[in-house]
């Protein structure tokens, strides 16, 4: 087989934006694949490690799955980490098959445990468990076992300069140069008292304002916020975003200081929770990834395909219980669509609404009242001006295509969506809040359950509407 020269003919791999690919790289993956598939190894992993880990990150993903496995596998150590920092946790996921735990087992084997810590915590959870039940007992290492799944202590990072209340600035200064290179970003150093528990801050840009011979206890910051290693990370990420701290310092239960949350950290537990919540607003088990079997898929979405069900036939038997009302009038049953649709569209945007007020921290209990009361105008004056705009349509379509009693069932329609698009948006506002209250996620408020709810309560209220106003 002839030998690909690639240091002649590789082309020049092109930073790809977000979730778009891009047509120039295509030679650079023909290529690429041509070398694997030559089995040149040592030539394409000399040229991969002079490349960013974000563009191997980028040329793994756009591989088939064969080739990105092999490549992966062939990448040495040091560049395999930097590229597994930014993989997207579903497609490390894929990538890490039994032989490949093995090669990070003994690279993280050959680190110091803190280093190795920190580089678990760039692994999906999954995966990280099963590094560690796979590594020599480190009780550094064993502790990251204690804590709880997508908690503080699960995602912090051991790495920070801690330092006693009584240091100088001038000894802080040189502290922070020594563990520059142990720590790449330093934004924050901690003030300690004799115990070791937190009693301070003191943010670095504020120690160049001082005189060198100024203690820490005197300029540090007494009103910091800490965080337990047993609170979730969505909690975390709340208290993170409402105070705009960049990091987070975590404590034991005597306020020893153990760990930081760091701004990489606060991103990834954001996108995290963001990616969770719009699974389940899509009617999908937050667990679910995209290389599932079809055994877990099945599992994750038919218990809410089954629950739309329900919804669904509860609609419809509301609908059948009007057959006689549907006799009379049979024009009725071109408002249900308009009125099941009105409904779920307000729910949806209501509870949308409320989850991301709730996830970010917007909403307090304190005015959880006064935000109600906005969405009830809200759904007043939207609901006022859609059946207007229907009932004018109705009494239109009246002067071309024969009505009975157009005014009566204008009336009818437009009241009807007065009232379900008022009910749905306190329904869709309300129970997200309600979930959130009794510790369960408010993003499943969205998707099958507000719809199912507001279509069964819309064709109730269309009919009560049409009964009274139109057939009565």
């Amino acid at each position: 087989m002839n030998q690909i020269a690639e240091s002649e003919t590789m082309p020049v791999w092109q930073r790809e934006p977000a979730n778009e690919a891009l047509d120039e790289n295509e030679n650079v993956l023909q290529h690429i694949r041509m070398m694997i598939k030559a089995d040149q190894r040592a030539e394409l992993v000399e040229t991969l490690k002079k490349w960013d880990p974000v563009d191997v990150m980028q040329l793994l993903t756009r591989l088939r799955l064969k080739q990105a496995r092999k490549l992966f596998q062939w990448l040495p150590s040091n560049p395999s980490i930097k590229v597994v920092a930014e993989l997207r946790s579903e497609f490390r996921s894929t990538l890490l098959e039994e032989a490949t735990l093995e090669q990070f087992r003994d690279i993280l084997h050959g680190l110091d445990p803190e280093d190795a810590i920190d580089v678990l915590n760039e692994f999906p959870d999954d995966v990280a468990e099963e590094l560690i039940a796979r590594l020599p007992a480190i009780d550094s290492l064993e502790g990251v076992k204690n804590y709880a799944e997508e908690s503080a202590g699960r995602v912090m990072a051991r790495k920070f300069v801690a330092l006693p209340e009584t240091c100088s600035v001038g000894d802080a200064i040189a502290q922070i140069r020594e563990e520059s290179d142990r720590i790449r970003k330093i934004f924050t150093i901690y003030a300690l008292d004799d115990e070791n528990r937190l009693t301070g801050t003191v943010e670095v840009g504020k120690l160049l304002l001082n005189d060198n011979s100024a203690l820490l206890s005197s300029i540090m910051n007494r009103d910091f916020i800490a965080v337990s290693a047993d609170m979730d990370q969505e909690e975390v990420l709340r208290i993170a975003r409402r105070k705009d701290m960049r990091t987070m310092p975590v404590v034991s239960s005597d306020g020893q200081l153990i760990g930081r949350v760091t701004p990489k950290q606060l991103s990834r537990i954001a996108s995290e929770e963001s990616a969770e919540d719009l699974l389940l607003m899509s009617g999908v088990s937050g667990e679910a990834k995209a290389d599932d079997t079809v055994f877990k898929i099945v599992k994750g979405r038919l218990p809410w395909l089954l629950t739309g069900l329900i919804g669904a036939s509860v609609a419809a038997t509301v609908v059948g219980s009007f057959e006689e009302q549907l006799a009379k009038a049979a024009i009725l049953a071109a408002f249900i669509p308009v009125t099941m649709s009105m409904a779920g569209n307000a729910g949806l945007q209501a509870s949308a609404v409320a989850v991301q007020g709730l996830a970010t921290g917007a909403i307090w209990s304190g005015d959880i009242l006064f935000r109600l009361f906005k969405e009830l105008i809200a759904a007043l004056v939207n609901g006022a001006i859609a059946g207007t705009i229907l009932a004018g349509l109705v009494l239109i379509v009246s002067q071309v295509v024969p009505i009975e009693a157009p005014h009566q069932l204008a009336l009818a329609t437009s009241l009807s969506l007065l009232c379900v698009t008022t009910l749905a948006v306190m329904v869709g506002a309300t129970v997200p809040i309600i979930l959130d209250k009794v510790g369960i996620d408010p993003a499943m408020a969205i998707g099958v359950f507000i719809t199912s709810s507001n279509d069964i309560l819309g064709v109730l209220i269309f009919f009560l509407m049409a009964t009274t106003f139109y057939l009565g």
